[in-house]
């Protein structure tokens, strides 16, 4: 029994995603590894195909879209092994922000752009030493008249060097209470002030271009902001529910993914006259790990319905959170020992999915600061 309701539409959606992903991103992958970028080009695909920002109202463009259609896009990319062209940041997580607080005129001004892959976001929260204690932020936005002048510095921003917009999270300074200080700006690129830093060079998520931002009395019109004065903070524990999830279901495709080519590899891997897929190790490892990717599916699917129900599931989506992309990281460095020295090489694909997998367990929220909210909220 399928937990999530999917319809015929859905596998329909499923079927021409993947395809989409097969012909237009599997064969560059590589190439935009090495280049450490994924081309504006590919974006503008994924808008063509409706593909980005689905769930937006038709009223600004979109197809107003149920959740399901952005975890099958989700789902899809991870089954891609790599994770630069990062639709579901722009489409699940800024642009969230952007559809709920944001006014009228925003959404008119920026959600066409944002469907059709001409305008590609990022969300600008942690800084060099405010990572996921954002009351810490020291990113200031001075009011001046009709504007706002920030000074400040973000930094491991995904998409932070293709970005044409950036939400951005920053702090009043006349303001002593640090959770009513803070507040949501949307900034686009090329505003004076507003510098794009070096690209940061990672262990993993080599084409997704995370970034340094740098703002040096940058001037934004106050309309620009989301939502009320000082209601910044609020906005981001709302709307962190969902970017945990979206965290949770890159893992869990990650880990399926994974898991079945290695069960495919070690059919055909042959040791000592025989597949290592018939010496007992590899088959109680496989069971093992088979397991835990079934546990973590059943916990992610029954997470996906009560978010869409519109549950407040905070404490489970923070387990969720920590034990799926940590459940991750467990099944694939399983997967790469069984295949031995090969596991070791760039040529299959298991490697750099084991570099890929490990920064999960630190964003949207580092695991320890994942169990700290669910201890808090049981009463511990």
């Amino acid at each position: 029994m399928n937990i999530l309701p999917y319809t015929e539409e859905h596998r329909i959606f499923r079927d021409a995603v993947r395809k989409f992903f097969a012909k237009e991103v599997i064969p560059y992958v590589d190439e935009w590894e090495e280049s450490g970028q994924v081309p504006r080009s590919a974006w503008k695909k994924m808008g063509d195909n409706g593909f980005l920002c689905m769930q937006v109202p038709e009223e600004y463009g979109g197809l107003e879209a149920d959740f399901l259609y952005s975890v099958i896009v989700m789902e899809e990319l991870s089954r891609t092994n790599h994770f630069g062209l990062l639709s579901s940041l722009h489409s699940d997580i800024v642009i969230p922000y952007l559809l709920s607080y944001g006014s009228n005129e925003l959404k008119h001004k920026y959600l066409p752009g944002c469907i059709s892959g001409d305008i590609i976001t990022a969300v600008a929260m942690t800084e060099p030493n405010a990572g996921s204690d954002l009351a810490s932020m020291r990113t200031t936005a001075v009011e001046d008249g009709d504007h706002v002048v920030i000074n400040g510095q973000k930094t491991f921003i995904s998409n932070g060097i293709i970005c044409d917009l950036a939400v951005l999270a920053v702090r009043d300074p006349s303001v002593d209470n640090p959770h009513k200080a803070v507040d949501l700006y949307v900034v686009e690129a090329g505003t004076p002030g507003f510098e794009k830093g070096r690209r940061l060079k990672k262990i993993g998520w080599h084409s997704q271009d995370t970034a340094e931002l740098f703002f040096s009395d940058c001037r934004v019109p106050k309309a620009n902001r989301l939502g009320a004065k000082g209601s910044g903070f609020v906005m981001l524990m709302e709307k962190l529910q969902q970017e945990r999830l979206v965290c949770a279901v890159g893992a869990q495709a990650l880990a399926e993914r994974v898991l079945e080519t290695t069960i495919t590899y070690c059919k055909e891997r042959s040791a000592f006259g025989k597949p290592i897929s018939k010496f007992q190790n590899t088959q109680f490892r496989i069971v093992e790990m088979a397991a835990e990717v079934k546990l973590g599916r059943t916990f992610l699917d029954k997470l996906i319905v009560e978010h869409m129900e519109r549950q407040n599931v905070v404490v489970d989506v923070s387990m969720a959170k920590f034990w799926i992309t940590d459940m991750a990281k467990r099944v694939i460095d399983g997967c790469l020992q069984l295949h031995g020295g090969y596991g070791y090489c760039e040529e299959y694909p298991v490697a750099r999915a084991w570099r890929d997998v490990r920064v999960m367990s630190i964003f949207a929220g580092t695991n320890e600061i994942m169990k700290t909210i669910a201890a808090k909220f049981m009463g511990l």
